[in-house]
């Protein structure tokens, strides 16, 4: 379909030897796979205790941010990805407070698409009008915008360029929509990637080979 990253949502107790599988299975098709965790958690107290768990061993962590106390922690930690939020309007916390705390954490907003499409005709309207709202917001603000397609069964795939149209909805211009589907989320991966690496220390810092200290001190 034209995709040579793909991710999906795995299970946080999947085994490692497990992820490294599905990777090789993925390369054996031409694909890139990027494990992917996402959370749901119902507090902060769980939140915390899931990342200090889990982001060593996904290379992306989305968090569904299913009430306010979530959204807001998840905003400001390093170490989410992605913020995801409900199909309800009512129950997306993406105000002005959790855009100005996530414009300073590095992470995007993730929209599904094609769940929308799925919505009775009332319901898609006015998630839609929401979408848009926050769009416009996460601009502002300089937050990151992912696309995805959010397709649970093969029918609901569509191509990269497809799925740039329909994103088109929401207020993003067409080669905003591309980047939403291909550079933003890369991005994402390659730094996340370059932190799981043996001798990360932090961004730009990291151990290339271990030796004696030049000055004979170590």
């Amino acid at each position: 379909m034209g995709y040579s990253t793909i991710s999906i949502p795995l299970d946080p107790g999947v085994r490692r030897h497990r992820l490294a599988e599905l990777k090789r299975l993925a390369g054996e098709h031409g694909l890139d796979l990027a494990t992917r965790v996402d959370l749901a958690p119902e507090d902060r107290t769980s939140l915390l205790s899931a990342l200090r768990r889990l982001r060593r061993k996904f290379e992306l962590v989305g968090v569904l941010c299913t009430n306010k106390q979530v959204a807001r922690v998840a905003a400001r930690d390093r170490r989410v990805d992605l913020l995801l939020f409900q199909l309800d309007p009512r129950r997306r916390y993406f105000d002005a407070s959790e855009a100005e705390l996530a414009s300073g954490s590095n992470c995007a907003l993730e929209i599904d698409l094609m769940p929308i499409f799925r919505l009775p005709p009332r319901d898609r309207i006015r998630l839609l009008a929401r979408l848009r709202d926050e769009v416009a917001l996460a601009r502002r603000h300089g937050i990151p915008l992912v696309i995805c397609s959010g397709a649970d069964e093969p029918v609901l795939m569509r191509k990269p360029r497809e799925l740039a149209y329909l994103a088109t909805v929401l207020g993003l211009g067409l080669e905003e929509a591309l980047d939403s589907l291909s550079k933003i989320p890369l991005s994402l991966l390659e730094r996340n990637r370059a932190k799981l690496e043996p001798g990360f220390i932090a961004p730009g810092i990291r151990v290339v080979r271990p030796g004696r200290d030049p000055l004979g001190q170590g």
